[in-house]
């Protein structure tokens, strides 16, 4: 598969008084190919948020390399970032914030329409129509406002507002975490439905390693601004390398005794990102840490079998 997306050395401190900083992205290289779902996992403050919103350039970054099919996305100027738009998008976390209380479910998704002034308003009118009909909404949802829909039909709302101008990537940034577990499989489905309907490509962000395994093609482990660990998902869920990321499966629950892994069990909490430890940013949480892991930073190596790349940055990876 050709490349559609390719980030390098991604970079995204942000200042705080004092002439401190919050080191919230350091340093990320991935690609992404066309059609695929690349699953971000990693614990709450470790950066994964603020990485997707750096490749859609809603914030911007203080280093790096951002491509778009071949494009450099960090040197369009607001009318060829404004144009390019329309083949990036995404979908919010929370279905209650995302949407504006005080317009109609139809004015919400012609609004990007009228933006990129596509069609006229018969035209738009009717792609509402389809929009609300691809995710299984009836055309009468047009005329209702956003207080009036579950969680779970207001993420279906987000997501056809997110498919309006037929993007080509779409970040889902914790696209079912606010929603309850019985209505989470039937947004993660729709996602899976629309990709293959649409050719989409994800960008899909979760604390949730169950819900990863389900959508993505790879995953990649981040910690603290980083990717420690970046492989197939089947690769990486049947063999993780890293210590961390064998702590996240650990705690998958699972409830076939045969099945469950031995718990990897982590001591204290992440790392201050205004003071990030030396050498490993794990080590102080790590049970197999050495003295190597306190002093030198582990970069990303390929331990995989020919053919299946499977990146780690351990030094007793292997």
């Amino acid at each position: 598969m050709s490349a559609l997306l390719e980030v390098a050395g991604l970079v995204k401190h942000f200042p705080l008084k004092g002439g401190r900083r919050v080191q919230a992205v350091n340093g990320v290289d991935f690609t992404l190919a066309a059609g695929e779902t690349l699953g971000i996992v990693g614990e709450s403050g470790c950066g994964k948020s603020t990485l997707g919103r750096l490749v859609l350039r809603l914030i911007e970054a203080d280093a790096g390399s951002l491509a778009f099919e071949g494009e450099d996305l960090r040197s369009l100027g607001p009318a060829a970032l404004r144009a390019r738009r329309r083949s990036l998008q995404i979908v919010f976390q929370d279905p209650y914030a995302s949407l504006d209380p005080r317009q109609s479910v139809g004015r919400i998704l012609a609004e990007p329409l009228a933006v990129h002034r596509q069609g006229d308003r018969a035209a738009r009118r009717r792609r509402v129509a389809e929009l609300l009909d691809l995710v299984g909404l009836p055309a009468a949802a047009a005329r209702r406002y956003p207080h009036e829909f579950s969680g779970g039909q207001r993420q279906r709302i987000g997501i056809a507002r997110a498919l309006a101008l037929s993007p080509r990537l779409v970040v889902a940034d914790e696209p079912v975490s606010a929603l309850d577990v019985s209505v989470q499989s039937q947004v993660l489905n729709l996602l899976l439905d629309l990709k293959r309907a649409m050719g989409l490509s994800y960008l899909f962000i979760s604390h949730d390693l169950a819900v990863v395994e389900h959508v993505s093609d790879r995953v990649a482990v981040m910690y603290l601004g980083r990717f420690v660990e970046l492989a197939g998902a089947r690769e990486l869920y049947r063999a993780p390398k890293h210590p961390y990321t064998q702590a996240l499966i650990g705690a998958i629950p699972e409830p076939e005794v045969e099945r469950r892994r031995p718990a990897v069990v982590l001591s204290g909490e992440p790392p201050d990102p205004e003071n990030p430890p030396a050498g490993c940013a794990f080590h102080p949480r790590c049970p197999l840490a050495v003295e190597r892991c306190r002093v030198e930073r582990p970069s990303l190596r390929d331990l995989g079998a020919p053919g299946r790349a499977h990146l780690v940055a351990c030094h007793l990876a292997e």
